[in-house]
């Protein structure tokens, strides 16, 4: 079985202001790792750009169709501080969409075990109705939602270990207790969510936050005395990853000291239980990671741990 490799070119023209950390070079970062001869064995295929009906599985009709509106024909718009559109930015935003819920389609259908999709910008701080941290509509939550209504799935999971805290996750499954949230992060940190005592409505949400400086020891308690027992327990039959590669100890955005070969183990982790519940099936889906070279070593030792199943 192999993974599939889903992006989109369009995902670069995504313009953000000079200097801010969310830029074009990141996936060109990814890209240009991905193209190594190792990674020859991936099936590559472009990401198919979504629609406002799978976007409505997670998000307002409402939030998404004044989204779309405001979106510019020239210059750049700032939604808040940290979050900006672009001429180039809707299209990539839908490319996302779609290439998480094609890669679904793929990985649920069996023909593929795995899968990764490298777009941006990322999606999990975009709450139900707010963009924000970069983020406008939430990819994996997507993903999760659209292989239960099209694929009739009971459980599906969504782990992020970024290092920011997916506070949009989080909102979207508060109150339902057929997905599962888990979480790694450090705290504090923005967005400011993601306690331990966030359990959601139905104990569905398992959040470990990581202190600054903490490593890869900690990080890897973190998943074997909390995530994985929980994920074991609940038993999904899809798990989406929310792949954020910002506590790599390089990131500028933050301060945990994880190296690639944590990424590689924790793959690893969650591929295991994708086998004993879900028949193998992974998506992974590009979020946060900053430092380009972290970011090309983090990819590069996740990706190869999904061509390993």
């Amino acid at each position: 079985m192999t993974t599939l490799l889903l992006t989109h070119p369009a995902c670069l023209n995504h313009a953000t202001p000079e200097g801010h950390p969310e830029r074009a070079d990141r996936l060109r970062a990814v890209n240009e790792v991905l193209s190594d001869a190792r990674f020859n064995p991936l099936v590559r295929g472009e990401a198919p750009e979504g629609n406002l009906d799978l976007v409505t599985l997670c998000h307002s009709e409402h939030y998404a169709t004044e989204l779309r509106h405001i979106a510019p024909d020239q210059g750049v718009i700032y939604i808040d501080g940290d979050t900006s559109m672009s001429p180039g930015t809707w299209e990539a935003v839908m490319r996302g969409v779609g290439g998480a819920v094609a890669a679904t389609d793929a990985v649920m259908s069996g023909q593929h075990r795995n899968a990764f999709v490298a777009i941006r910008p990322p999606g999990h701080h975009a709450e139900k109705a707010t963009p924000m941290g970069f983020c406008f509509f939430d990819n994996a939550a997507i993903a999760a939602r659209h292989a239960q209504r099209k694929y009739g799935i009971g459980r599906a999971a969504v782990v992020d270990f970024d290092v920011h805290h997916g506070n949009g996750t989080q909102d979207i499954f508060w109150s339902d207790k057929s997905v599962m949230y888990c979480s790694t992060h450090q705290m504090p940190l923005f967005p400011g969510t993601g306690a331990r005592g966030e359990r959601g409505d139905h104990d569905n949400i398992v959040n470990a936050p990581l202190a600054s400086e903490d490593g890869g020891a900690k990080f890897r308690a973190a998943f074997e005395n909390l995530i994985l027992p929980a994920l074991q327990k609940f038993a999904p039959e899809l798990i989406v990853l929310s792949a954020g590669f910002d506590a790599h100890y390089r990131d500028p955005l933050a301060s945990l000291n994880l190296r690639a070969e944590d990424f590689t183990w924790v793959t690893h982790k969650l591929m295991e239980v994708a086998n004993s519940t879900a028949g193998g099936r992974v998506v992974s889906v590009l979020e946060g990671g900053y430092d380009l070279q972290g970011l090309r070593e983090s990819v590069a030792a996740h990706v190869t741990a999904l061509m390993g199943a």
